[in-house]
């Protein structure tokens, strides 16, 4: 067995001399989760349902172009890759059928980034389940399994698909998140998590269909597993841990009333049926359901729209042939039908709901469900089985524990669950800005401490003004980490995904250069991430084929810090007029770029005269490529600290960063504290170090493969603080004329009196 690289001590990482690790990490990648051969993200609807004939051979890249990314990425900072990869990836062409090229393909990758000193943990990733649901993971054959017809998805909308949506380029922007409250997602989830309990008559090969899937389902996860395993040379080093399932969601498990929409549900947007609803729209019928959508105060009613299938059904037909996959379902689950008629929850005769609190009690023990018990009891379930099958081939792998996001973490504190190389990895977006695909830097939301009933009324969880948003946010993932301890015990924390939209401002970055708005918001959000003191995280992510036009290529994101259509960034230092529009107080401040969606009051905005045309990249003989917003990403790190570290962190208006740290004893000659400290905002003779004592030095040397430029601090005993100092710019789209004010005291005023 490899070295340890990485271990737990209570809630820090330390490495092989004790030092305190911080996860600097990137997901990598996006486009993982669609084949490559053929090439098929979301937008492309050729052969989408021709489904087991793909591969995912050269995702996230090919081998031959691994190493230029990674060294990128290196020279960016980054220690830590969050390694997505999809259980369709694995058993795509049917259960059992392990795609043994693309996990040689997956080794191989593997071990490129070994050759650049990466900590990697290992994401089985999903989105709304998969694929031919709308977003990623399972491969197609479960969807049959469970006795649903994809192919019925569009005209029931028991799903949203951007591969057959008849202008892809017009998808509805983060629709694609609604999809768990649909048909589709209600029914694949409640099964996989508890068909056992609300679907008994689901039986297939002489299982329950829970079963079933998740057997499959960790088998496959399972399969990758070992033969890492029998690579002998990745195991421990990169790999260091494996994650839970992404993003787990309960489906139905808890819902009290199936004919009203569940009061914790935040997201609403397009239509926005009932389970009761989606059930009579997945069976054929036409239902008059409610519309929703986004606006600058948040998810309002907007109409109402006929669902019509005109008798078309979201089930597989009678005919279907379930010997194609080579399994038997039980005679007493009748295809054709819907699976909860099956179940008496209604009679499709006269379209009567009989049982429309079949999920909210635990047959098991009549206890009543709520997001809570279904975490505790359903979920662990399944968790439970999960990491048993990763410690039988990883008997010491870092476990990367994610619940359900956003709701409270089960309680395990001081049970047999309360594992000692756990990690708590939480998810964290402003969700305003996400869906929006604008920062407001006027108004948000503590969502978090609504979830929580920290206010009296949502009114008081309004913050104004931007200080007040970082601070908002440094709350919540402080909040968020102190929970996981509260619930699940001392454990490292790990935000595996946060991170923000690029094309803003309906792509006026894209058009312009300037990437204010998107400096602004990704500072805010590693300026909470510094100030919640957790232990790492993996930023939402790294696209190696992003473009302009199609984002991430998938449902509209468009979220990678990396695209091929904006300047590479350059090494070493950077000049302002590197940094061009996105660090000109000359452009149009962001504010005045809100459009009356956004904020309801607005100046005048001419981002609007801009053409479409206009936003590629080289425009009018011009070239308006932008940095993409390196200049809040690529920011100094801790990587190794002889101690603990009190606090760290970056201010980027003012290009200072600070650390402190108490340490047991003086440091090793061969073991500093070490810092990255990227030359592009500390670059040589501009850069003053001021230290509570000890010595230090700074070099660009060729570290693991990639050029850094990096400080050792040789300290003493007891509390010790660092300050270092680069080139301050001015930072674009600061509020502070006149007209600035003015819009702000505006908004302040229209927030207020709408909450």
């Amino acid at each position: 067995m490899a070295p340890f690289r990485l271990r737990i001590d209570g809630r820090t990482f330390r490495d092989g001399d004790n030092r305190e690790v911080t996860l600097h990490g990137i997901n990598c990648a996006a486009d993982a989760k669609f084949p490559a051969t053929p090439d098929q993200p979301s937008h492309v609807s050729e052969s989408f349902f021709d489904a087991d004939n793909v591969s995912f051979v050269n995702r996230p890249f090919a081998v031959d172009d691994a190493a230029a990314h990674f060294a990128r990425l290196r020279g960016w900072g980054y220690n830590t890759i969050r390694y997505v990869f999809t259980w369709e990836a694995i058993e795509h062409a049917g259960p059992g059928r392990y795609d043994e090229e693309w996990i040689q393909h997956t080794i191989a990758i593997l071990r490129k980034a070994k050759d650049f000193g990466f900590y990697i943990f290992m994401d089985p990733h999903q989105d709304v389940w998969s694929r031919f649901s709308g977003g990623s993971g399972a491969p197609i054959w479960t969807l049959y399994a469970c006795g649903l017809d994809p192919k019925s998805f569009d005209v029931t909308e028991a799903a949203l698909v951007h591969n057959v949506y008849p202008e892809p380029a017009n998808f509805p922007k983060m629709i694609w998140a609604t999809n768990y409250t649909r048909l589709a997602c209600q029914v694949l989830f409640t099964l996989f998590f508890g068909g056992k309990d609300f679907a008994p008559k689901a039986i297939i090969d002489g299982k329950n269909i829970q079963d079933y899937l998740q057997d499959h389902f960790i088998a496959a996860c399972g399969h990758l597993a070992k033969r890492i395993h029998e690579a002998g040379d990745l195991e421990y080093d990169p790999i260091v841990g494996w994650e839970s399932l992404n993003e787990p969601n309960r489906g139905l498990i808890s819902y009290q009333d199936l004919t009203l929409i569940p009061k914790e549900q935040k997201l609403q947007k397009g239509t926005s049926p009932t389970a009761w609803q989606a059930i009579l729209t997945g069976s054929g019928r036409a239902c008059e359901i409610d519309t929703w959508d986004f606006g600058g105060m948040g998810p309002y009613k907007s109409g109402s729209a006929l669902v019509d299938p005109e008798g078309k059904t979201a089930w597989l037909s009678a005919e279907y042939d379930d010997s194609y996959y080579g399994w038997k379902r039980d005679p007493g689950w009748r295809l054709g039908e819907c699976i909860w008629a099956q179940h008496g929850i209604w009679d499709p005769s006269n379209d009567t709901i009989l049982k429309k609190d079949h999920f909210a009690k635990d047959p098991k023990n009549g206890a009543t469900i709520d997001y809570e018990y279904f975490t505790n009891h359903y979920y662990m379930a399944h968790y439970r089985n999960y990491s048993k099958m990763i410690k039988s081939i990883f008997p010491d792998s870092l476990m990367f524990f994610q619940p359900p996001v956003l709701e409270i973490p089960p309680s395990i504190k001081g049970t047999e669950d309360d594992d000692p190389n756990m990690i708590f990895a939480p998810h964290f977006y402003d969700g305003i800005t996400l869906l929006t695909k604008k920062w407001n830097r006027v108004w948000n939301v503590d969502v978090f401490g609504v979830l929580r009933g920290k206010y009296l009324t949502p009114a008081f969880a309004i913050k104004i003004g931007e200080t007040a948003i970082r601070n908002c946010f440094a709350n919540q993932l402080t909040a968020i980490r102190q929970e996981g301890n509260d619930y699940m015990g001392v454990h490292p924390c790990v935000f595996t995904e946060i991170g923000i939209p690029y094309d803003m401002d309906d792509k006026y970055a894209y058009k312009t250069g300037n990437y204010s708005s998107q400096i602004a918001a990704l500072d805010a959000n590693h300026f909470a991430l510094e100030e919640s003191k957790a232990n790492g995280y993996a930023l939402w992510t790294y696209v190696a084929t992003n473009t302009h036009y199609w984002g991430d290529q998938w449902n509209g994101e468009d979220l990678s810090i990396y695209s091929l259509d904006d300047k590479p960034l350059p090494p070493g230092a950077f000049s302002p007029a590197e940094s061009r529009a996105s660090l000109d107080t000359g452009s149009a401040s962001f504010s005045r770029a809100q459009s009356s969606e956004t904020l309801s009051v607005a100046p005048a905005n001419l981002r609007k005269t801009l053409t479409t045309d206009q936003m590629s990249s080289k425009s009018a003989g011009s070239d308006v490529r932008g940095l993409r917003a390196a200049e809040a990403f690529v920011r100094p790190t801790p990587v190794a600290t002889h101690g603990n570290i009190s606090s760290f962190g970056f201010d980027l208006r003012n290009c200072i960063f600070k650390l402190t740290l108490s340490a047991p004893d003086a440091t090793k000659e061969n073991a500093p504290t070490v810092v990255f400290l990227p030359e592009f905002h500390f670059p040589s003779g501009q850069t003053s170090v001021e230290v509570s004592g000890g010595k230090w030095t700074i070099s660009s040397e060729e570290s693991d493969g990639a050029l850094q430029q990096i400080l050792r601090w040789w300290h003493s005993e007891g509390d010790q603080s660092m300050t270092v100092k680069g080139v301050v710019r001015k930072q674009g789209g600061a509020l502070g004329t006149e007209e600035d004010e003015g819009y702000l005291q505006q908004c302040q005023k229209q927030a207020c009196a709408v909450m």
